[in-house]
């Protein structure tokens, strides 16, 4: 794996744009194959083929998931991989290949990375007030994608060596100082690399929401939500002293640029944008997944139990639901989640939410029926399809479990839980060889290269091997080797 010293360019180029919080750690960019970045001729014209872009976009999301806690709900990613596809078909590269995902971190962030990884950290969904402001900042990053803005960095960087431009890379991201270089030499290139972020940003942003705005609308989105969202966020600065959220520091929001967004929306007719189910279903399970503290969220949706629309007070009711399953009180949850099942026998939510009761109590049967059901209610739910499969594996289904997974789509095929469960589904059908292959797959597209290896050595070890999974094997132990060992030659 020889990494071109452009490719990490690209990656800072990038991460100048939009990088993550601060809470991150560094990220590991290499890839399996040189980058070659042909000449186009011009400033602007310095790219890399699709599929040099994607593999560089795998390794960039691998990374990640070292460094920050990824969103594993089933019912979360579907939901913005939703939105993200419904504003990626109505952008200016409809072709374009995209992968959104949630970051689990309550500070205020989105980003984008190579390939069309783009994240939004729960955070930002949490303070958005209508679905339109959420889709506006995912557009904005959508942009910044088919602008090609990342490439057009690419000479700013260009002149750093591999381990100066990594460096560079998790000094910007992390504010942390680097062991291979010294700390003057860091802080010089920090700084150098700072200023170029400010005059780069400012140049791009209001590329990024003219375009971002175009392809909201066109999605059915309220275009007025991006400047209502900029200004709430300005507003809210005074508030945050010190502790600037990280979106408003990598996305400066001026009056100006408040001002130019009202200008394009007020082009377009008004008209009222209701909110999905999905949207607010999605918050009040988001808001439990990561709350700091239980009682602040019971106050918070008991409260907003008996106040509202019908639909608005079930969300609370909802969310009620979540703590309690949260908690372990099984019959306050299993009580409210019937309710709301009864009232909206449609709702796929509502029902995963019960079916999802009985399986945390341990009540596999009444669980398996309840999954059973949804699956056959709703064949074309890749979410519930995955916790179908979760609940066969506890319920000793293993076979069936494998039978499940192999009808998934390709695109859910492709997420790290796939692997995850196959590695279960083998260990359960007590094939050992084939269960630590799977689970070496999961570690790697996870980023932990290492444990990697080792499942491979485990998965050598099982008796009476295959020739063609003994080939596997070696295969893929090379390459992780390899991978390994490119990976500490750049740090």
């Amino acid at each position: 794996m020889n990494v071109k010293p452009a490719a990490v360019a690209l990656a800072i180029s990038l991460a100048l744009l939009s990088p993550l919080s601060s809470q991150a750690r560094e990220l590991d960019l290499g890839l399996t194959s040189k980058i070659e970045l042909p000449d186009m001729g011009d400033s602007t014209g310095t790219l890399i083929t699709p599929a040099e872009e994607k593999e560089f976009g795998e390794a960039f999301f691998r990374s990640l998931h070292s460094q920050i806690t990824i969103n594993q709900d089933a019912e979360i990613q579907q939901y913005i991989q939703t939105i993200g596809e419904r504003l990626t078909t109505n952008s200016d590269a409809p072709g374009n290949p995209f992968h959104f995902f949630v970051v689990l971190d309550n500070n205020i962030n989105a980003f984008a990375g190579p390939g069309g990884y783009i994240g939004v950290n729960s955070g930002l969904i949490l303070i958005t007030e209508a679905e339109s402001e959420l889709a506006s900042v995912m557009a904005h990053e959508i942009a910044h994608v088919t602008q090609r803005h990342l490439y057009r960095a690419y000479e700013a960087a260009n002149r750093l060596s591999i381990p100066t431009a990594a460096a560079t890379l998790a000094a910007i991201l992390l504010g942390t100082q680097s062991p291979a270089l010294g700390q003057a030499a860091i802080i010089a290139i920090q700084a150098g690399s700072l200023q170029f972020q400010i005059d780069f940003t400012r140049e791009n942003e209001a590329e990024a929401d003219r375009v971002g705005m175009q392809t909201l609308a066109s999605s059915q989105y309220d275009p007025r939500s991006m400047p209502t969202f900029f200004e709430r966020l300005q507003q809210s600065t005074r508030y945050y002293g010190q502790n600037t959220p990280e979106f408003l520091r990598t996305h400066p929001v001026t009056a100006s640029r408040i001002s130019d967004t009202r200008g394009r929306a007020e082009i377009y007719p008004y008209k009222q944008y209701p909110d999905s189910l999905g949207y607010q279903l999605t918050k009040a399970k988001l808001r439990v997944l990561t709350s700091t503290n239980t009682d602040d969220t019971l106050k918070y949706f008991q409260s907003r139990s008996t106040q509202g629309t019908t639909e608005q007070r079930a969300i609370a009711r909802y969310g009620l639901g979540l703590q309690a399953l949260n908690l372990q009180k099984f019959a306050e949850a299993e009580s409210i989640f019937q309710q709301l099942s009864q009232e909206y026998p449609n709702q796929t939510q509502y029902l995963s939410a019960l079916a999802q009761t009985a399986l945390d109590a341990k009540n596999y049967n009444t669980a398996l029926a309840r999954y059973k059901k949804l699956s056959e209610q709703f064949p074309d739910n890749q979410a519930i399809k995955l916790e179908y499969i979760n609940a066969l594996l506890k319920t000793g289904n293993a076979e069936s479990a494998r039978k499940n997974l192999l009808q998934l789509k390709p695109k859910t095929q492709q997420k790290p839980i796939y692997w995850q469960l196959l590695a279960q589904v083998y260990s359960n059908l007590n094939n050992p060889a084939e269960s630590h292959r799977y689970l070496a797959e999961y570690y790697y597209a996870t980023g932990q290269t290492k444990d990697a290896i080792l499942q491979i050595q485990l998965a050598q070890q099982a008796k009476n091997l295959s020739f063609q999974l003994s080939s596997i094997l070696n295969e893929r132990l090379n390459f992780f080797i390899n991978e390994e060992k490119e990976a500490r030659r750049n740090q």
